[in-house]
């Protein structure tokens, strides 16, 4: 045979074993971008590439880099694939039968000891819709813990509280993102899309395009600040400030849309009252951005015809988050740019799943269809679709951090984490790493040995994306369906399976009967009936067809609300509440020992924790491990090289770090992105002041010292 015939075959075999692409969706942001997964078999392995989706209905096939490489964590050699239970500090593998029989015992000995509420229970933003349902459904009937709470309370909670007082619901966007190149003028506050959400942002670039003047609020001058008209460059913590020499502003010169706020708000006269004891200068001041900007920033916004205004975790990742948040509402308010196309707010989202994460029930204080577990109407109704008692649903329980240091107090003696890092998401990690080695059983579902695993004392292997199944609601409120694309590796279980498995040894299994994850779905869509988050027009069929729909959704003939508060708000009267916010300080402040501000997030290459990108070799040799980004000018006072090493202390720790010189952040400011666990978590440093109402930590912003190291 000769070798070109040779060639010839075997070019034909490997295109003979190529499949026919199939079309998932992104397990990262939430935008949630479909693309197409391409398998290449050989003899001896699977050869996995991605290529965009161009029907995508979002992104017209755009994709980021962390899409373009996520299938290579759900297809790694590193995955979990066997229960793990630890004997004598050394993880062995186990059958499915000797692990849940140890769940079960462990279980039933701490919950007879010390009650049910002596387990909690911590799940995950990144969970479909039907596995934060029933999440939130394990714990309240198969456990009865009124202890559960999930890692999207560090993402979205302080948006959350705001909309909900102010408008009466919480939807991350209230238009489509199409609208978005309708807007005359667009602030964009404490959020970096450009490095975030990147395959959003030629909507934005669209709206430049067609004369939208774009204003940027960040302490750094960010990639996405490559498009702003107007960059202020904010003190981290003063964004509240901000605004209100933004209203007086508004207010003072002429910018009210009277008739929109006597019609459909309550609380002006209050605002107003307030907004006259604000002083331009002491904004000034106080934010570090000149007042002629601010004047500048609110006649940009309060002349334009149509505007939107975008918050993300800059803004909100403090203990005066839920105020922040409520301020910007009170400038949408104001100018009454909101319920028209172009006009309106959007909290941009981190988590995959943040918005429907705390939708159906993973929130301490929620049950399915955003109904309030303290609710008694709710409750009742809850209780009846589950077929159990009233009395018998939990009462609410605390925060994710605040179920850390019940943990710490010893209040809490067992922990089931579900698809979450909790040692390297929340601050104060140090406090975290303590509680969990106090816990008499700390069970993890997980694909990989986590920062938090490696204190657990079973480890079971649970589902990614691709062998996962269910819906997501993305960040405009869009709710699709993902199918699942390839077999679990090993003896993985899917996650949903897992929950059932374990409520079946605790004797609650008639409760978690599920044929497919579609059944869940469907009891879903009935718990939701009637709640601010209404599913129940929504059947995976219909999602399909449509490409998505918007909730809410409440019978079958409806078309979904792609658009919110066309003409009345959530709360009963129809009104939104104007609200007068006062300025409030950081909790901690800058100060001789600890002389500069550091603030945390995220860059393009990592998502949350980093467990996934982190395995992803692409993804982690272009950012390996966390950098300090400092001024050139404040590096050289304290004698930093750009290359070398410092150390980076709080009140909490010190952690040592390379150094960046950044000419584009602050010069009284730091920053650190959040990914990396151990001596590179920046979360040993940053600090757990939570706010009142949200119960979110203040990760953006605390007192620290610098030196080199």
């Amino acid at each position: 045979m000769s070798e070109f015939l040779r060639h010839f075959q075997k070019r034909q075999a490997a295109l003979a074993s190529r499949e026919k692409p199939v079309k998932t969706e992104c397990p990262y942001c939430s935008v949630q971008c479909t693309m197409n997964l391409h398998e290449e078999k050989s003899i001896m392995v699977s050869r996995y590439s991605v290529t965009p989706n161009k029907e995508d209905p979002v992104t017209d096939g755009r994709l980021c880099v962390k899409g373009l490489n996520a299938h290579v964590h759900a297809t790694h050699d590193r995955r979990l694939r066997y229960p793990m239970i630890r004997i004598g500090g050394t993880l062995s593998p186990v059958s499915w039968d000797q692990a849940l029989e140890r769940v079960k015992a462990e279980i039933e000995g701490i919950r007879q000891q010390y009650g049910n509420d002596a387990i909690g229970v911590y799940g995950g933003g990144s969970l479909s819709n039907e596995e934060s349902y029933l999440l939130g459904k394990f714990a309240r009937v198969a456990l009865q813990t009124k202890y559960i709470d999930y890692n999207g309370r560090f993402c979205m909670s302080a948006a959350a509280g705001a909309s909900n007082l102010t408008f009466g619901v919480d939807r991350g966007l209230t238009n489509p993102l199409s609208e978005v190149p309708l807007a005359k003028c667009i602030i964009l506050a404490g959020t970096n899309i450009a490095e975030c959400q990147p395959t959003i942002m030629p909507y934005f670039r669209k709206a430049r395009q067609e004369g939208c003047k774009i204003i940027v609020i960040d302490p750094r001058e960010t990639a996405t600040c490559s498009i702003a008209d107007l960059h202020l460059k904010i003190k981290p913590g003063y964004d509240a400030a901000l605004v209100n020499g933004l209203l007086k502003v508004i207010v003072e010169e002429g910018y009210v849309d009277h008739a929109f706020v006597k019609e459909r708000t309550n609380g002006f006269a209050e605002l107003a009252d307030h907004l006259m004891q604000v002083s331009l200068d002491e904004v000034a001041e106080l934010t570090g951005i000149p007042s002629r900007l601010i004047v500048e920033a609110a006649r940009m916004y309060g002349q334009a015809e149509t505007g939107m205004v975008f918050t993300a975790r800059g803004v909100e990742q403090h203990a005066s988050g839920v105020a922040n948040v409520r301020n910007f509402l009170n400038l949408v308010l104001l100018t009454g740019k909101i319920g028209k196309p172009g006009c309106g707010y959007g909290a941009i989202t981190g988590q995959a799943n943040g918005q429907g994460g705390r939708e159906h029930g993973q929130k301490a204080d929620q049950l399915p269809g955003y109904r309030l577990i303290e609710n008694p109407e709710h409750r009742a109704y809850i209780a009846k679709v589950w077929g159990i008692p009233e009395e018998e649903l939990p009462r609410q329980g605390v925060s994710a951090y605040e179920m850390m240091e019940a943990i710490d107090r010893g209040e809490i003696k067992g922990l089931i984490v579900l698809a979450s890092n909790p040692v390297v998401s929340n601050p104060n990690s140090h406090l975290v790493e303590r509680a969990l080695k106090k816990l008499k059983f700390l069970l993890v579902i997980d694909l990989f040995e986590t920062e938090t695993a490696r204190h657990a004392h079973m480890l079971l292997p649970g589902s990614s994306y691709l062998e996962d199944e269910g819906t997501i609601t993305q960040l405009e409120g869009r709710v699709m369906v993902r199918r699942a694309i390839r077999p679990l590796p090993g003896e993985a279980r899917l996650d949903w399976k897992i929950l059932c498995d374990i409520a079946e040894v605790l004797g609650k299994g008639p409760y978690f009967r599920y044929a497919s994850v579609e059944d869940i779905f469907n009891e879903l869509r009935l718990a939701s009936k009637g709640g601010k988050a209404d599913y129940y027009g929504m059947t995976y069929d219909r999602i399909e067809k449509e490409s998505g729909i918007f909730w809410p959704c409440p019978e079958k003939a409806h078309p979904g609300t792609p658009r919110l508060f066309e003409r009345r708000f959530a709360h009963e009267d129809g009104r939104a509440r104007l609200a007068p916010i006062a300025h409030q300080s950081p909790k901690e402040p800058a100060s001789r020992k600890y002389p500069f501000l550091l603030t945390t997030g995220r860059v393009l290459q990592h998502y949350l924790s980093g467990v996934q990108t982190r395995s992803t070799p692409e993804l982690n040799s272009r950012y390996p491990e966390p950098l300090l980004e400092i001024h050139p000018q404040t590096a050289g006072e304290i004698g930093l090289i750009n290359g070398g090493h410092a150390k980076v202390a709080s009140k909490r720790g010190e952690i040592r770090l390379k150094v960046k010189y950044s000419a584009k952040i602050r010069q009284d400011t730091v920053f650190v992105a959040f990914h990396w666990g151990d001596d590179l978590s920046i979360n040993r440093l940053t600090n757990p002041a939570l706010d009142p109402a949200c119960r979110m930590p203040e990760f953006k912003v605390c007192a620290v010292n610098i030196m080199p190291g």
